[in-house]
């Protein structure tokens, strides 16, 4: 700490002698001293400095009692005359203004030069200089132990904590990730760059020294959380091959439960899948992470949506947990889960549970029974977009010309059954309309949707179309 006024005066070999009462001042730190024998210093005068003066020009009571009222208003700590040169004692108009102002006076002898207490002061103001930046290396160095000392993000947060001696607390993505909910505390919020959008803040209870150690922190964080979402990420794709390959069928038996251990997924407890489809943001998916709750699942990467594989008898508390937390992340999103099953074909059931589910396209979708139409669709190795593109590529060019609405008759028509008389109550057509439409489908697609083959062949077509 810088010397104090109090110190100061009360150094034996400088012989300072006060003449008024201290006051609030004496534990005061000194900013520096000042030396002058203008008769008004103010305008060199930045705040909590010893000003030291003979009182060269100052003849009058009148011209002494304006120079302390203008060092006093330029913030000054305390006045320090100098006797013995041009006062043989420090003059009474000063003294007395300095008393009803409330500005410390010493008088500083004849044999103490003013380079003796400058002296003083500055050598105080190095060593508190050079302290604080020990300090500082010093706090560097336990937060960077922290870090990397297996303590983590955590480690770091509660180390800068215990430095700071105040409460600290990290969000990221609108979600509390460290430290106590927001209280009857003020808090003073810092940025954490991270090269993400994902409104990260680091908060610090109030009252606390404003120091380099929190800019320190502050980039630390910032280093931290960027390696964690590239860690995420790097993490996720490889665990979206394995759940990828589980699903194509290409990974069966042992080798299935192998891979999926080596990307954190244990087959023994019942598994439950989450699928997340992004609306419009699906590289947020990446990085993004997830909820408490969810802090021990495995995510996946799996056609620019993300998997969540967890252990649990029911999914459906924690998708909506899920949900709750991408709407406040500011990720609009879809969110399905599947059924739970052991082992790593019922794994793969699940995905496809959920897969299904998001068709739904409600914010959280639950399962229904898989139909098969969902199986084939799930197929890679089956070519229905090939087959979506030649029965409905011609039916779509043809409305785009001549707004015949094939393609909404037809869809109508599938799912009312076959009913042409259905058809036309719904759209308000005529039946003959209804059959000459129906006519031109078969005409141009090359499929009779009057015939039960080559319906079930237009049915997976607009399915497989639907769903790309």
């Amino acid at each position: 700490m810088a010397i104090t006024l109090s110190t100061l005066l009360e150094s034996a070999p400088l012989h300072l002698h006060p003449l008024t009462a201290m006051g609030p001042a004496a534990e005061k730190p000194i900013q520096w001293a000042a030396v002058t024998e203008l008769e008004n210093p103010a305008p060199f005068l930045g705040g909590g400095e010893v000003v030291l003066t003979t009182g060269l020009r100052q003849k009058t009571a009148a011209a002494q009692a304006a120079f302390v009222d203008r060092v006093r208003d330029a913030g000054a700590l305390a006045l320090g005359y100098g006797t013995g040169l041009t006062h043989a004692k420090v003059p009474a108009a000063v003294v007395r203004r300095a008393e009803e102002l409330g500005l410390p006076v010493f008088e500083v002898p004849y044999e103490t030069p003013f380079v003796a207490i400058t002296r003083m002061i500055a050598e105080a103001i190095a060593a508190d200089h050079l302290g604080r930046l020990e300090r500082l290396l010093h706090g560097h160095q336990q937060l960077a132990a922290a870090l990397l000392g297996g303590g983590g993000l955590h480690g770091l947060l509660h180390e800068l904590s215990r430095l700071l001696g105040t409460a600290v607390a990290l969000d990221q993505y609108g979600a509390r990730i460290y430290g106590p909910e927001p209280g009857q505390e003020r808090w003073h919020e810092v940025a954490i760059a991270t090269g993400f959008t994902d409104r990260c803040v680091l908060s610090i209870a109030e009252p606390y020294g404003h120091d380099g150690l929190v800019d320190y922190a502050q980039g630390l964080l910032g280093v931290e959380l960027a390696s964690q979402a590239r860690l995420r990420e790097s993490r996720r794709i490889a665990a979206g091959q394995v759940l990828q390959d589980l699903a194509r069928g290409s990974l069966e038996g042992q080798d299935a439960a192998l891979r999926l251990t080596s990307v954190g997924i244990g087959t023994s407890a019942p598994l439950a899948v989450l699928l997340v489809e992004a609306v419009g943001h699906p590289r947020a998916l990446r990085t993004l992470p997830l909820p408490p709750a969810l802090a021990s699942a495995a995510g996946a990467l799996v056609e620019d949506r993300l998997a969540v594989v967890l252990a649990t008898e029911d999914a459906e508390p924690v998708a909506r947990e899920l949900d709750a937390f991408l709407h406040g992340a500011g990720v609009p999103s879809r969110v399905a889960f599947g059924g739970s099953y052991v082992q790593a074909k019922g794994l793969r059931w699940s995905y496809f549970e959920a897969l299904e589910a998001l068709r739904h396209g409600e914010r959280v979708n639950r399962p229904s029974r898989l139909s098969l139409t969902s199986l084939l669709l799930a197929a890679h190795d089956v070519p229905l977009a090939a087959l979506a593109k030649e029965a409905l590529h011609p039916l779509e060019d043809f409305d785009s010309v001549h707004s015949a609405d094939l393609m909404s008759t037809l869809r109508t028509y599938l799912e009312l059954d076959g009913s042409v008389g259905a058809v036309a109550d719904r759209m308000g057509l005529h039946r003959n309309t209804v059959r000459y439409r129906l006519q031109q489908v078969s005409d141009l697609s090359g499929y009779d949707p009057s015939n039960t083959a080559d319906r079930v062949q237009l049915w997976l077509a607009l399915a497989a179309r639907d769903i790309q």
